[in-house]
């Protein structure tokens, strides 16, 4: 699914339930977060429906390294030779995608949360048992984070995994926020705002606490890594999470 302009110049490209988001500025332009490798056509298409080719692709940046967010990159390295960044911190997780942090055992949600069920199929028919690692990231920091197309500021929002980081476009009233809080968690089928679920979030009170970030930011419009966008405010969807708890 492609829905332009959810912020200003920034647009969402959804496929099995996992965003990536095309930050338009001018002649520039970025992709953050690289999804499911099946999620590679929705993302050339709708790179099409804006006029612009993967070619014209400056570089990407990814929020975290787990395996629903890196699913294309090694493709992109391979066909386009495009810079990809991410938090140091997330550089072990990117490149083994299923040695990540998580509280609690992943295969028991699916019969605790029915509803996690079609989200989960979803996301395995789009490859989400077959990504392959990555390696020859980009470190990404505060200091280079604003040189990137859109001219982002890095907000470090650790707890889901150690190294992951939002990104907020202040000129455009926008965080696009990652899985550091979700309006879908695909492990429990439970929509709304929230921090995703300890199946697959490394240390869920850090994650909680990472919300503070998020608010601070006063954006308008959050952009998760997974549901809908929120345009109530940064700052109500922090709340609504913290509200909501972990599960």
């Amino acid at each position: 699914m492609f829905r332009p302009e959810v912020a200003p110049g920034i647009h969402l490209v959804e496929y099995a339930d996992v965003n990536c988001y095309l930050v338009d500025d001018g002649d520039r332009l970025l992709l953050v977060d690289a999804g499911l490798p099946a999620g590679w056509k929705a993302i050339v298409a709708a790179l099409r429906e804006l006029g612009r080719r993967p070619g014209e692709l400056e570089a990407v940046v990814l929020t975290h390294g787990h395996f629903d967010h890196i699913g294309t990159v090694a493709r992109i390295q391979r066909d386009f030779g495009l810079p990809v960044h991410i938090s140091p911190g997330d550089t072990y997780i990117a490149a083994h995608p299923y040695r990540y942090q998580h509280e609690k055992n992943r295969l028991s949600y699916p019969l605790k949360y029915p509803r996690s069920l079609p989200v989960l199929v979803k996301m395995t028919l789009a490859g989400a048992l077959n990504v392959r690692g990555v390696s020859g990231l980009q470190p990404l920091s505060v200091e280079q984070a604003p040189t990137l197309p859109g001219q982002p500021v890095l907000v470090p929002t650790p707890g889901h995994t150690a190294g992951h980081c939002a990104l907020h476009f202040p000129g455009r009233d926008t965080v696009i926020s990652g899985d550091a809080l979700v309006t879908l968690d695909p492990y429990t089928g439970r929509s709304g705002p929230q921090t995703v679920s300890a199946a697959a979030t490394g240390d869920s009170r850090q994650a909680v606490a990472s919300l503070d970030a998020l608010e601070a930011t006063g954006a308008q419009v959050l952009l998760p890594g997974h549901g809908l966008p929120f345009t109530g405010g940064a700052a109500a969807a922090a709340q609504q999470a913290r509200q909501r708890g972990t599960t």
